[in-house]
């Protein structure tokens, strides 16, 4: 019988992004029996595709979107103590110039265009002071620190930066690994009784007056099966739309924009772990993060992407236009031999109608759809920063379905290996290596950057190095991948080294068929 054949839930969920478990998470701590289906790996699309921050969107203040700001500025210290081994604080230096301009189509530069038509769209320095004092204080502030004024000729930050940059502004948000969120929300609504579904494609729902029939494909076996559900989640990210009228076959107007953002990772650019907001004279905006100890991350673009099923990827044109945008700031110029890496992903946002990609809304729509029979509940849009407080919101708009249901209880939750005030890391790592004295401070950093306090769990009782096994490089080993196997729902080298981790970057192709061959061996998949 295939995994949750003929199981009857209160609550399924389509879509195992960061929306998808996040709610599936939510609604089984209230006590809702849950499944969750992902048709591919956990996080295989947007979620594992952002610019990796927890951030308030200091840009859509331009865009009025104060909700939403102030939202997701609460997020993050909520976020923070939650996950504080796979989330941390980072200090963002905004290098100001006469010429930084706005776009064109943004709120705000209508309305100054209109009173002080002589700015000819410029981004005046009053402006930029106004929004990051609002950033500071829309959403209340316990651990992290203010905005303050750099001066670049002696701050380390301008170091890396061309001359005519002397005056910068420096606020707070934080780093997030973003597809090792989805997974340790996808693991604690699994201890907290929710069956998690990978590799397993919707086929069809069929409505009836009190429950959903749904159909489900096993894709790496082909069989085929059926659950039933009183209540469907449709959080398909970039699929939502065609699960509204494929799968579930609804008569709904709604729509999804899909817009395209892609990333390079290039070598380390700088020596410091700040991040740089860079303003563009096209009015739009990167970051030039510190990424993964040896590289730097620059992101990201915002263009129209038609087809769901069409695999995102960085063109060679978003490619030059970042390497471009970035060398208008670095006195270094970038080429493309920098280039180690590219990705890009689907934002699925709501469809409002905006006039370009950048200016479509970010903020989450929910809709509920009960003509006809049992309810559904329709996902649209949504930042990172904000998937918890979209669970919450979402379990408003299923709860009227499910009388007696308990109420919000997340904000004040870990997730699993969060357990730690936000400031232990370095002495979580001092005494993983007083227990493990094998381990590198390099080795142990990155172990307690991934698992926190379940290192344990994953070194067991080994005395040496040797004792976890088969090495594959870049401090890989067998006992590391058996735990993410029976965790963690790995069943490739791409889950491992892209997504549960990003050692992918440091690998050769032959220690990544290596990895593979383990996988599929330990768990009897056809090669």
């Amino acid at each position: 019988m295939a995994e949750g054949q003929g199981e009857i839930y209160d609550l399924f969920v389509i879509g195992g992004g960061i929306n998808g478990c996040g709610i599936a998470r939510d609604a089984a701590g209230r006590g809702l029996s849950v499944g969750l289906a992902e048709m591919n790996d956990l996080a295989s699309a947007t979620s594992s595709a952002s610019t990796k921050l927890f951030h308030g969107g200091l840009r859509y203040l331009e865009y009025f979107e104060f909700r939403l700001v102030r939202e997701a500025l609460i997020e993050r210290e909520v976020l923070l103590r939650a996950m504080p081994h796979i989330s941390w604080p980072m200090r963002f230096v905004l290098p100001y110039h006469r010429d930084m301009r706005f776009e064109n189509d943004t709120p705000t530069s209508r309305l100054l265009s209109a009173i002080m038509p002589w700015m000819k769209g410029r981004r005046p320095a009053w402006l930029i002071r106004l929004g990051l004092f609002m950033y500071d204080h829309l959403g209340g502030r316990q651990i992290l620190p203010g905005t303050r004024t750099l001066d670049l000729s002696s701050d380390p930050a301008g170091t890396a930066l061309q001359e005519r940059f002397q005056k910068a502004y420096e606020y707070s948000d934080c780093w997030i690994q973003d597809a090792r969120l989805v997974v340790l929300n996808a693991r604690d609504a699994e201890a907290r009784g929710a069956r998690i579904m990978t590799r397993t494609r919707v086929v069809s729902a069929e409505r009836a007056s009190d429950h959903w029939t749904v159909t489900l494909e096993d894709r790496a076996s082909g069989d085929t099966f059926q659950v039933k559900a009183r209540m469907l989640v449709n959080a398909g990210g970039p699929w939502v739309g065609d699960l509204i009228h494929g799968a579930l076959r609804l008569n709904s107007s709604e729509k999804v924009r899909l817009v395209r953002g892609s990333h390079i990772v290039t070598k380390r650019l700088f020596d410091h772990d700040k991040c740089y907001f860079f303003q563009g004279t096209d009015g739009r905006i990167i970051f030039a993060i510190p990424y993964e100890e040896d590289f730097t991350l620059i992101g990201t673009t915002d263009q129209e992407h038609t087809d769901a099923d069409a695999r995102p990827v960085c063109t060679e044109g978003e490619r030059d236009y970042l390497l471009r945008f970035a060398s208008q700031y670095f006195k270094r110029q970038l080429s493309v031999e920098d280039v180690v890496w590219t990705y890009s992903g689907v934002r699925p946002l709501y469809d409002d109608g905006a006039t370009s990609a950048t200016a479509a809304t970010r903020d989450y729509v929910l809709k509920v759809d009960r003509s006809g029979g049992a309810p559904v509940l329709n996902v649209f849009g949504g930042k990172i920063t904000t998937y918890r407080r979209l669970a919450e919101s979402a379990m408003e708009k299923i709860a009227p379905f499910f009388p007696g249901l308990s109420g919000d209880w997340t904000a004040g939750k870990p997730l699993p290996g969060g357990d730690f005030p936000v400031d232990g890391v370095t002495d979580l790592r001092d005494r993983l290596r007083q227990q493990y004295p094998f381990l590198t401070e390099a080795w142990a950093m990155r172990l307690v950057r991934t698992y926190g306090t379940e290192v344990a769990s994953v070194l067991g009782d080994a005395v040496t190095a040797n004792d976890l096994g088969e090495a594959f490089g870049a401090t890989i080993t067998a006992r590391e991948l058996d735990w993410a196997m029976d965790h963690e729902w790995v069943r490739g080298a791409e889950d491992f080294l892209w997504r549960r981790t990003k050692l992918g970057l440091r690998l050769e192709p032959g220690q990544v068929a290596r990895i593979d061959a383990y996988i599929t061996g330990r768990l009897g998949l056809a090669a």
